[in-house]
């Protein structure tokens, strides 16, 4: 209903706020001068202002002014009870809401809840996320799990994103609800400014019975100003038309719902995007350095969780709460999107750098806690450990390095068998990481069978040749022709691109795929201006033979742009070079001897600036839908050559043609598709932090500017191809898999005592483990489970070393949450809070 028919004042909820960037155009310490500055400063007026609330969200904040001036942090905790201070939002803080893995949605969430219930007894019940870009979907059962039933956001705005109305019932993946709400206008208002805004906005919405109105000063601090409460105040008390009052986001939605019921609100069944789409490249260090330590934190869990409960070691809680920080932190939606500035950048990498050197301390260490028992080596035999962190069996190819027991001075080459209990396994060594001229360092890769969740040994045979085998893949006719059963590749050796793509017999690629395109761009970061990057200027050719040996550092005088540098029982990788201006490409295509999925390495040499680097994948199926792998979901992604943003994998599905198209990635979340052909968005190079304004330039015309992501760059990609249901069943275990590695390593046991028993075993083929960790309090652990396909499905789960097997069943997309009672042995489902 609207105010002309029921009688009543509309009411304005003034929610006063002050957005800090804890970074961005300054670094973490002056985040943090400001905020105390902030802090206190609201803290003043809330004991000058009779009725004035403020509302501040981001744990973050909090604790640096716990740890930084721990008077005013009393203070805080005195309004709060008061109820003159608001904690609104509860999160860790506002990070990126696109690219976090869902399950670092579920920690940024809970530390946040954890931190304001213990240190300010506050459980908020709306999510805030005011200034990130744009808003997955799956976030919606994330919230609604937590305990939130409404979401306040800014952007998109509605020429980016239209939506059924500024307050929606937004749906999530599994059905799951919650209310939202995009704020009209911006969060926040210039000094003084704040009465200005509040008469403009009542002009513009006279009728709304409810309305939530933002304002504070903004993205630096500031927050509430003297001036600006003198005017609202003296607007309060002499306007008769409509009721003001100060407020929070709960208050604002209990209102709502009074005068406009539930069931009256639209639905909305999307994501919320698209913004700036150029953030899901820029600063892609960042990017991969970020995906690395969320899938090593994980993994790492998992391991740690299998170790305490068998009793091989302590649960190492606190070291992975200083990792999880870490990654929380650089989820910030301004370090993430890599929209900073270069001194952040930096900063951001060495968090990132801090949190990946704990973890990997702590996986050597639960590591060797679970090879204990295992049999001494026979004598001339190498033993290899790879641990599986999954609760399934894994297919795979296993790459470790290792020293022989002295080095051959001779020419002399030492081939490598492995084996699994006595069977011998497909094995080739492979050029190792160092270039020593002896046969001494040895890099194995060979194919095998994981058991799920322990730990796998296998043993490596040693032989003496005269030489290395040669390959036995050679250039005929101008091609590289690579044919197994299954597969079958064709590499041009005059353009060094595949030209067949071939699995069971139907054709995936068109020829002339992973050509690396050039593309128009300027000096934004965020391409705040632009929802696609299309427009092509060039593509990368293949070296010159002449070329090819002077970027390949080699003596000789030429080199084929084109060659085969590995061939044996489990792959052939072949290399190709290219040039564009003054960057280069070093591609490795790895060809298996086994199985349907081709792996794609690629060292970028990038120089170029104002130009976006993509990489093109023209599918045989031009009337394909374009899917995407979100936090706890799969969507379908724009198909018109719109930016879109995806985490790891992608996917062309062609219904008719029954095929799909996979391709895996470890790090790289932006890409766009169109008539069949996805391009995979490796890189650009704008400059930091450089933002249209007016008709301004972006960056100084009188100066050198530095870019973006100017330097080498490693990229790793995973195709694969088959029918629909096959590819899409599989695909996210797959992704699970590459991104949250295996742990191989060379490794002499010393024989004795029990082995370690597997920690979680599931039955069925599709649901993944995506959490196995010590419960909050310290109570159990905490199983998490989720349905990846959209289809209702049944699993069980088992705990071997426990005697404990439960049947799960679960709604497609479903998130569930489990307690483990290690000390009674029991399975009771609980919140993604663990309450």
């Amino acid at each position: 209903m609207d105010t002309k028919e029921s009688g009543a004042r509309p009411r304005v909820h003034l929610l006063c706020n002050a957005h800090i960037d804890p970074v961005w155009l300054w670094e973490w310490e002056e985040g943090a001068a400001e905020a105390i500055s902030t802090f206190r400063t609201a803290a003043d007026l809330c004991e000058a202002f009779d009725g004035f609330v403020f509302n501040h969200n981001e744990a973050l904040l909090y604790q640096w002014i716990e740890s930084f001036e721990p008077e005013l942090f009393r203070r805080i905790q005195r309004l709060v009870r008061e109820g003159r201070w608001h904690v609104m939002g509860g999160w860790f803080l506002q990070p990126d809401c696109n690219m976090p893995s869902g399950e670092s949605f579920v920690r940024q969430i809970l530390v946040g809840r954890r931190y304001f219930e213990e240190k300010l007894g506050v459980q908020p019940t709306t999510a805030i996320n005011f200034d990130p870009f744009g808003h997955t979907r799956g976030l919606v059962q994330i919230m609604a799990q937590s305990g939130y039933d409404s979401y306040v956001f800014c952007r998109p705005s509605e020429s980016d994103c239209h939506l059924p109305d500024h307050e929606f019932i937004w749906v999530g993946y599994d059905g799951s609800e919650v209310v939202g709400h995009r704020t009209i206008p911006w969060y926040n208002s210039a000094l003084g400014g704040a009465r200005a805004k509040v008469e403009r906005f009542i002009t513009q919405y006279p009728d709304r019975p409810a309305s939530l109105l933002l304002w504070g000063v903004g993205n630096h601090g500031g927050g509430p100003s003297h001036k600006d409460l003198v005017g609202l105040s003296s607007l309060i008390a002499g306007i008769d038309s409509t009721e003001i009052r100060h407020s929070t986001p709960e208050a604002y939605f209990a209102d709502l719902l009074e005068t406009r019921p539930r069931d009256t609100l639209p639905r909305h069944e999307r994501d919320i995007n698209p913004w700036a789409v150029g953030c899901y490249t820029s600063q892609v260090r960042i990017k991969q350095r970020h995906r690395a330590l969320e899938n090593a934190l994980y993994a790492t869990e998992k391991m740690a969780s299998v170790a305490a409960i068998q009793g091989f070691l302590p649960y190492p809680k606190a070291e992975l709460a200083e990792a999880q920080r870490d990654l929380l932190f650089c989820e910030f939606h301004d370090i993430l999107p890599g929209s900073s500035i270069q001194p952040v950048e930096e900063m951001s990498l060495r968090v990132l750098d801090h949190g990946m050197e704990l973890l990997s301390r702590l996986r050597a260490r639960t590591f060797f806690a679970l090879a204990q028992g295992q049999p001494r080596a026979a004598m001339g035999e190498i033993p290899v450990l790879v641990y599986n962190p999954h609760p399934f069996p894994i297919e795979t190819t296993v790459e470790c390095e290792f020293q022989l027991a002295d080095a051959h001075w001779d020419e002399v080459f030492t081939q490598v068998t492995a084996t699994d209990n006595g069977i011998v396994l497909p094995t080739q060594v492979e050029k190792e990481a160092g270039n020593l001229a002896l046969d001494w360092r040895k890099r194995v890769v060979f194919r095998a069978t994981l058991a799920p969740s322990q730990m796998n040994r296998f043993d490596c045979r040693l032989e003496v040749l005269p030489a290395k085998p040669r390959p036995t893949l050679t250039e005929t006719e101008g091609v590289f022709h690579f044919q197994t059963d299954d597969l079958e590749v064709i590499v041009n050796a005059s353009t060094g691109l595949i030209d067949r793509y071939r699995v069971r017999g139907a054709d995936v690629l068109m020829p002339g795929a992973f050509a690396a395109l050039v593309i128009a761009d300027n000096e934004d970061p965020w391409g705040s201006t632009t929802r696609a990057y299309r427009h092509v200027l060039g593509t990368f050719e293949l070296m010159t033979p002449t070329d090819s040996a002077i970027f390949s550092g080699v003596t000789a005088a030429e080199l084929p742009a084109v060659r085969v540098i590995e061939d044996g029982d489990v792959r052939t990788v072949i290399e190709a070079v290219f040039g564009y201006g003054r960057s280069a490409i070093c591609m490795h295509y790895l060809l298996p001897k086994r199985g349907t999925e081709l792996g794609l390495d690629v060292r970028v040499l990038w120089l170029e600036k104002t130009r976006m680097l993509k990489l093109s994948v023209p599918a045989a199926m031009p009337g394909a839908v374009y899917l995407g792998q979100v936090a706890y979901g799969a969507g379908e992604l724009p198909a018109n050559g719109d930016e879109a943003v995806a985490q790891k994998w992608v996917a062309a599905v062609d219904s008719t043609l029954d095929q799909a198209m996979t391709c895996i990635n470890d790090g790289s979340y932006g890409s766009d598709f169109a008539n069949g052909e996805l391009r995979l968005t490796l890189l650009h190079s704008p400059a930091y932090s450089a933002l249209p304004i007016g008709d301004r330039p972006l960056v100084p015309q009188d100066r050198f500017t530095p870019r973006i992501d100017q330097g080498e760059r490693l990229f790793h990609f995973w195709l694969n191809a088959g029918t629909v249901r096959e590819r899409l069943d599989a695909v996210d275990r797959e992704a699970l898999v590459k991104n949250e590695k295996l742990y191989a390593l060379s490794f002499f046991p010393h024989g004795g005592e029990s082995q370690p028993r597997p920690g979680l075993l599931l039955d069925d083929d599709v649901v993944q483990v995506t959490a196995f960790k010590q419960a909050e309090d310290g109570r159990g652990y905490i199983i998490r489970l989720f349905e990846p396909t959209g289809l209702a499905r049944a699993t069980t789960i088992s705990v071997p070393s426990m005697g404990l097997s439960a049947p799960i069943a679960l709604k497609g997309f479903e998130i569930k949450t489990l307690r483990l009672d290690s000390d009674a042995a029991t399975l009771t489902e609980t919140s993604l809070m663990e309450s």
